[in-house]
C-alpha cells in the first residue's frame, strides 16, 4: 500500500518517478468529457493571437503607403480595419474563457467525487496511517490547482507555444537576419527553464506536503482544543504550529527565490534581442536593405510575442504545481485497497446470527516480523441469541477482535464466519447490514439526531407518509433503549444539528446516540466496543435493562470494561494475549480462572475509582439541556 509522504519540516520529498508531461497526461481519465472544450478554448486563444499578429502588418501598410504619401484620407480605412482586428481579438479572449469555465469546474467536481469514492472505499488501515491535513488538502487545493491549469495553463501554454512559432516564422520572413539574431538571443531561456524545472519540482512538492501538515496542525488543535485548554498548552501548540508555518514560509521562499530567477531570464533575453536587432535594424533600413514600415512591424510583431514568451515562467511553474498537485491526488488513487468484495458474493435472506472466530491470526500490516501477532489462534463461537461479554486487559486486543467482524481490518490468518460463511465472501454492504458496531470513541456527524442515528437505515430517508412513520418508530425505539431522551429536549429537538464530531453534546450523550444507531440498524449481530464507558452508574443500568430487550433474539459481542456489563452476558470470553484462553458464565470463570478473577479484580477497582464524586459529573446534568446545545 503506498507510504504518505508526509514530510517533517526541512525534509525534501522524492522526485515523482514519472516526467511533468506524462504525469500531467493520466488526468485524461478525468479531463476526456472537457477536452473538446479545451481545445475549442485553445483555439479561440490561437486565432486570436493570429488576429492580433495581423495589425503589425496593417501597421506596415499605413507606415509604408499613406503616411509616407502624406495621404491622410487613406489613413482610415486601414485604421477601422486595425480597429475591427483588435475587437475580434478581444471578444476571442472572451470566448476563450467563457468555454472553459463550466467544463474546468466539471473535471474538478469529477475528481473530488472519485477522490472521496477512494477514501470511502480504502480500508482502516489506509486511514491510521494518512494524516487527515494531507488528505484534505488533496481534495481541495491540489484539485482547484489542477482545475486552473487545465482552464488557463494547458489552454494558454499550447496556445502561446503555437503563438511563438508562427511569430518567429513571421519574423524570418520580414527579414532573416533580424528573424535569426532574435532566435538565437532567445536560446538562453530553454536553458534556463530546464534548470527551472528540475528545482522548482522539488520544492512544489514539499510545499504542498507541508501546507497538508500545516493542515492536519489546525485541525488536530481544533478538535483538541478542550484537551489543550485544560492543561494549559495553547502556547506549547502556537509555538509548534509557528515552526510548521515558518518551514513552510522557508520553502515558499526559495520557491518565489527561484521564480525570481527565471523571471530575470525571460524579462533580460528578450530585451536584448529586441535591443539587438533594434541596432541592425536601423543599419538596415539606413542602407534601404528595409523599410521604415516593415521595421515597425518587425517591432509590432515582436512586442505582440511580448507576453507569450514572458509567460513560458509562469506557465513552467504552473505546470510543476499541477503537475505536483497531481501526483499527490494519484498517491490516493493509486493506493492500493486490500479489502475488497468477492467477484461472487453471498447474500444471506435471514441470518440466525451465529458468529464465529475459526483459528483467528491477526498482525498489523506494517508491524515488525519480530513482533508476535495482535491475535494469535483466536477460536470462539457466539451463539444465534447469545450475548457474550469480551474481557482481558488492555492492550490484549479486544477491539481488533471487534473490527475483525465487519472487515474494518482483515484476518491475516484464519477466518471470521456468520452464519457459518466467511465474512469475506459477503460483500462489505451486506456484511455491515447485518453486524452493526458501537464504539467507545462515539463519532457523530455534522448532522441533525435524526439523521445521525438512522445512519444505517437509508431504506427510511423517503418521503412516503408510511416510510416516514416507520422511521419515526424506529427513531423513538432506539433513543428509549439507549436512554437518550435528551435529544428531545435540544433546542430543536431531533432535527438539532449536534455539530462537527458531535462535541456540541457530552461524551455520555454521544455514546448514547451511537449506541442508538446501532440499534436503529436491527443488525443479527451487534457488537458493541464498551460503548456504555462514559454514562455514569444509573444511566448505565437504565440502558442495560433496556438492552436486554433487544438482545433477546440478537446475537451480541460486547467488550466490556465494567462488571455490570459483564453481568447482563449469557457467557463471557477472557482474552489473554490474544488467546481465548477460557469461555464460560461469569460464575464458572470465577471459580476455574484465576486470571478471570484478576481481570474482574481490576475492572472493579477502575469503576470504584470511577464512582468518586468529581468523576461522576462526566454528565452534565439532565435539566441543562440548552447549556449542552451550545
Amino acid at each position: 500500500m503506498t507510504t504518505p509522504p508526509t514530510h517533517p519540516p526541512g525534509h525534501v520529498a522524492e522526485a515523482p518517478r514519472l516526467g511533468a508531461v506524462r504525469a500531467l497526461w493520466r488526468l485524461r481519465e478525468y479531463a476526456g468529457p472537457a477536452l473538446p472544450a479545451f481545445a475549442m478554448s485553445m483555439g479561440a486563444a490561437l486565432i486570436a493571437q493570429l488576429f492580433a499578429l495581423a495589425i503589425p502588418q496593417v501597421m506596415q501598410q499605413i507606415v509604408d503607403g499613406p503616411l509616407a504619401q502624406r495621404d491622410a484620407s487613406a489613413v482610415w480605412p486601414l485604421a477601422i480595419l486595425v480597429f475591427v482586428l483588435g475587437a475580434i481579438e478581444s471578444i476571442l479572449y472572451a470566448l476563450r474563457r467563457w468555454l472553459v469555465v463550466g467544463p474546468g469546474t466539471k473535471v474538478e467536481a469529477r475528481m473530488r467525487d472519485a477522490l472521496y469514492a477512494k477514501l470511502q472505499d480504502l480500508p482502516v488501515s489506509f486511514h491510521d496511517r494518512w494524516p487527515s491535513g494531507q488528505l484534505l488538502s488533496r481534495a481541495v487545493s491540489d484539485l482547484s490547482l489542477i482545475r486552473r491549469w487545465l482552464s488557463f495553463g494547458l489552454v494558454l501554454t499550447g496556445a502561446n507555444l503555437v503563438i511563438i512559432v508562427v511569430g518567429v516564422g513571421i519574423l524570418m520572413s520580414m527579414n532573416w537576419l533580424l528573424g535569426l539574431i532574435f532566435l538565437v538571443c532567445s536560446l538562453p531561456l530553454w536553458w534556463a527553464g530546464y534548470r527551472f524545472e528540475g528545482e522548482y519540482s522539488e520544492k512544489s512538492r514539499l510545499s504542498q506536503d507541508q501546507q497538508g501538515d500545516l493542515a492536519t496542525a489546525v485541525e488536530e488543535s481544533v478538535h483538541g482544543i478542550r484537551v489543550l485548554k485544560a492543561f494549559g498548552r495553547g502556547k506549547h501548540a502556537l509555538s509548534t504550529f509557528r515552526a510548521q508555518a515558518e518551514s513552510l514560509r522557508r520553502t515558499e521562499m526559495e520557491k518565489a527565490r527561484l521564480d525570481a530567477n527565471i523571471w530575470v531570464w525571460i524579462m533580460v533575453v528578450p530585451a536584448i534581442a529586441l535591443g539587438a536587432c533594434l541596432v541592425v535594424g536601423i543599419w538596415l533600413a539606413a542602407n534601404g536593405q528595409l523599410t521604415v514600415g516593415e521595421l515597425v512591424a518587425f517591432f509590432a510583431t515582436a512586442t505582440v510575442l511580448a507576453w507569450p514568451i514572458e509567460s513560458i515562467g509562469f506557465m513552467l511553474a504552473f505546470a510543476l504545481d499541477a503537475r505536483t498537485a497531481t501526483d499527490r491526488f494519484f498517491d490516493i488513487m493509486d493506493s492500493e485497497n486490500t479489502i475488497l468484495d468477492p467477484e461472487a458474493p453471498r447474500t444471506l435472506e435471514r441470518p440466525r446470527g451465529e458468529l464465529a472466530f475459526e483459528g483467528v491470526h491477526f498482525r498489523y500490516q506494517d508491524a515488525p516480523s519480530r513482533f508476535p501477532d495482535l491475535l494469535d489462534d483466536v477460536e470462539l463461537v457466539v451463539r444465534p441469541g447469545e450475548t457474550m461479554a469480551l474481557v482481558g486487559l488492555t492492550g490484549s486486543g479486544k477491539t481488533t477482535m471487534t473490527a475483525l467482524t465487519t472487515r474494518l481490518y482483515d484476518v491475516t490468518g484464519g477466518a471470521v464466519t456468520l452464519d457459518g460463511v466467511d465474512v469475506r465472501a459477503f460483500s462489505r454492504e451486506e456484511l455491515r447490514r447485518h453486524i452493526a458496531m458501537a464504539f467507545e470513541d462515539a463519532t457523530l456527524f455534522s448532522a441533525s439526531v435524526r439523521e445521525n442515528v438512522l445512519l444505517g437505515r437509508p431504506e427510511l430517508a423517503g418521503d412516503d407518509p408510511a416510510v416516514q412513520a416507520e422511521a419515526q418508530r424506529v427513531l423513538e425505539e432506539a433513543l428509549r433503549i439507549a436512554q437518550a431522551g435528551f435529544a428531545y429536549e435540544l433546542p430543536d429537538g431531533l432535527e438539532t444539528k449536534v455539530g462537527e464530531e458531535g462535541m456540541s453534546l457530552s461524551g455520555g450523550q454521544r455514546q448514547r446516540l451511537a449506541l442508538a444507531r446501532a440499534v436503529a440498524a436491527k443488525p443479527a449481530v451487534l457488537v458493541l466496543d464498551d460503548p456504555l464507558s462514559a454514562l455514569d452508574v444509573t444511566t448505565e443500568a437504565k440502558v442495560e435493562e433496556e438492552l436486554r430487550s433487544v438482545l433477546a433474539d440478537t446475537t451480541a459481542l460486547i467488550v466490556a470494561h465494567r462488571p455490570s456489563t459483564v453481568m447482563m452476558a449469557d457467557r463471557v470470553a477472557l482474552l489473554e494475549a490474544g488467546r481465548i484462553t477460557a469461555v464460560g458464565t461469569h460464575s464458572e470463570l470465577l471459580r476455574e480462572s484465576e486470571h478471570y478473577r484478576f481481570v474482574i479484580s481490576s475492572l472493579e477497582e477502575e469503576e470504584r475509582a470511577g464512582s468518586d464524586p468529581v468523576d461522576t459529573m462526566r454528565e452534565e446534568p439532565e435539566t441543562d439541556r440548552e447549556e449542552v446545545a451550545r
